[in-house]
């Protein structure tokens, strides 16, 4: 653990906000004038200060009215020009960064189907096992924060998203980050939320009997912060993160899903959209987040996945084999760890491959990709965004069977349950850079009486005060490849060889001792999220200390989107 000079001490007042798919910090000097702005020229800014109504006072004394009021991180989103930064920064001290825009990130998928698709993840993870005992994820509310969320029906007439399986009404509405309204209804123009959330929640059957969603009778609420093409600022996604807090125990929105990821451009705890998603975690919901879909080089992984409480997840895909898992893989796209701070991610992956979820045929992914929409109301995606969504759900099924476990606990026991994937020869055939602590196994996770395995040497009060900070276990060796402090040389990812493409791979669901196949290794392997104080070593760690980051200085002059997960090739 160690103490940091930079100080960010946010209070939990009220929340208006947080959450957008892909996200960049900006590091601003405020003492300079940038050749390339005029006075008269403004942008927009998010701007946090320990003295937040200080901070609100001195913002109305220059007759400025915020875009945004951001309290869950002492904050405002306001438009400025550069004599405006000038004269705040002579009476106040703050931090400032750029009102990024984000985007989402979604997959792709090949063919043109007119048939209705199987349901097969809830299957694959054996969420069926929790279906037989009745539990389908009752009295748990998803929030999703996207693009909104269309009420669609399936083909079994009255289920889907607007009902759950005994033709009870389980959705919530849609709250507007981007115009501060809160409907009973939601137009999705984008199509990516919906189908996220029909991932983790549909209630509709295919033909065979089987249901779709992996919780069905979730409840679900829309958080609209991404337009129709997938793009929002971080003002837009802090103020949904916001409002989930402010509702959170009005309808027991236990569980967040963020399945979007940008690249990350500063440590984890100075990015004020990670800072509201540790303060939901802090507040006792669990948030659920996609890796990014820039793999499958290390250090890929996005804001907000870099945030090392929450459980940040990874795709795998069966290889358009479902019935034979030899073949099965982890996804190409799917981003790796460690993040800048060194932590492990992602924790965990889950089928990101061509998964079928709901979509309206309007919507405009739709309309730019027709020949992966079913000719109904099924279309076929990939990406993380999709793997993000199915451990949304198997979250759902663990607080309905004990809902007073807590977002460690619940981490930890995902954690504890997974799988991961060995090759022919007993070795792990992916680094945990790659694939976490393995496969999510719905089954495993509710049978899972596993307890302080997760973030027990973070301190998210310390963290969010800026009293002390935290590095991973994660270093780099004499020959350039990650390895795991602690650990032995199974743990190193060797970069020069690349195994996702590999066809001797062997993904098998096997339980016995020194089986091939997908094995748990994250109760034993505790020293994963051991915390490391020796930190002169890290490479990455010491370049990131230092003036002359690269990132640092070219970041002020471009403005990169956040996506919700970028469309890849179909896997």
């Amino acid at each position: 653990m160690l103490n940091n000079s930079v100080k960010r001490i946010i209070r939990p007042l009220s929340l208006l906000g947080f959450v957008s798919l892909s996200v960049w910090l900006l590091s601003i000097s405020v003492n300079s004038t940038s050749n390339t702005h005029t006075q008269s020229y403004t942008e927009s800014y998010i701007i946090s200060s320990a003295d937040y109504p200080l901070l609100k006072e001195k913002i109305k004394t220059l007759h400025l009215v915020p875009s945004h009021e951001l309290a869950i991180i002492n904050a405002v989103a306001v438009d400025l020009n550069q004599a405006q930064l000038s004269q705040l920064q002579q009476e106040l001290n703050f931090t400032i960064t750029k009102n990024h825009k984000v985007t989402l990130s979604g997959g792709r998928a090949w063919g043109k189907r007119k048939w209705q698709p199987k349901a097969t993840v809830p299957l694959y993870i054996e969420a069926d096992s929790a279906h037989a005992m009745r539990n389908f994820g009752d009295g748990v509310t998803i929030g999703f924060l996207d693009t909104g969320l269309e009420q669609l029906q399936g083909t079994s007439k009255g289920l889907g998203l607007s009902t759950d399986l005994y033709g009870r009404d389980k959705f919530w509405g849609t709250y507007d980050a981007i115009n501060n309204v809160l409907s009973n209804y939601s137009n999705d123009g984008s199509g990516h939320g919906t189908h996220v959330a029909s991932i983790a929640g549909n209630a509709d059957y295919d033909v065979y009997g089987k249901v779709y969603g992996i919780a069905p009778n979730a409840a679900l609420v829309g958080i609209k912060a991404f337009d129709a093409e997938g793009k929002a600022t971080y003002a837009d996604v802090i103020r949904g993160i916001d409002w989930a807090l402010q509702v959170k125990d009005q309808i027991n929105l236990r569980v967040l899903n963020m399945s979007f990821s940008g690249p990350a451009r500063s440590y984890y705890w100075e990015d004020p959209l990670n800072q509201a998603v540790m303060k939901a975690w802090q507040a006792g919901i669990v948030v659920v987040a996609s890796a990014g879909n820039n793999g499958p080089d290390p250090m890929t992984i996005g804001v907000p996945g870099n945030v090392p409480y929450i459980i940040t997840v990874g795709a795998m895909t069966d290889n358009y084999t479902e019935s034979d898992s030899s073949d099965d893989k982890l996804a190409t796209f799917s981003a790796a760890g460690p993040t800048f701070a060194g932590f492990v991610k992602p924790e965990i992956v889950a089928p990101g491959g061509h998964l079928s979820g709901l979509m309206a045929f309007d919507s405009q992914i739709v309309q730019e990709h027709p020949e992966f929409h079913d000719g109904g109301r099924y279309f076929e995606m990939s990406g993380t965004s999709q793997a993000a969504a199915v451990v949304s759900g198997v979250v759902a099924l663990m607080l309905t069977q004990d809902p007073s476990l807590t977002p460690d606990e619940v981490k930890c026991r995902l954690m504890d349950s997974a799988h991961a994937a060995f090759n022919d020869n007993g070795e792990l055939a992916y680094s945990v850079f790659q694939q976490g602590s393995g496969l999510v196994n719905a089954a495993g996770a509710l049978a899972s009486t596993a307890s302080a395995c997760a973030n027990q040497a973070l301190d998210i009060a310390q963290d969010l005060d800026g009293d002390e900070h935290f590095f991973g276990p994660a270093n780099i060796n004499s020959d350039g490849n990650f390895y795991i402090e602690g650990l032995g040389d199974e743990y190193v990812w060797q970069l020069d060889e690349n195994n996702l493409d590999g066809d001797t791979l062997l993904w098998r669901m096997n339980f016995a001792e020194n089986a091939q196949g997908w094995r748990n290794i994250a109760s034993t392997d505790t020293l994963l999220w051991r915390m490391n104080i020796e930190t002169d070593t890290l490479l990455w760690r010491m370049s990131l200390e230092s003036d002359t980051l690269l990132w640092r200085m070219s970041v002020a002059n471009s403005a990169t989107n956040i996506n919700v997960n970028n469309w890849v090739e179909q896997q």
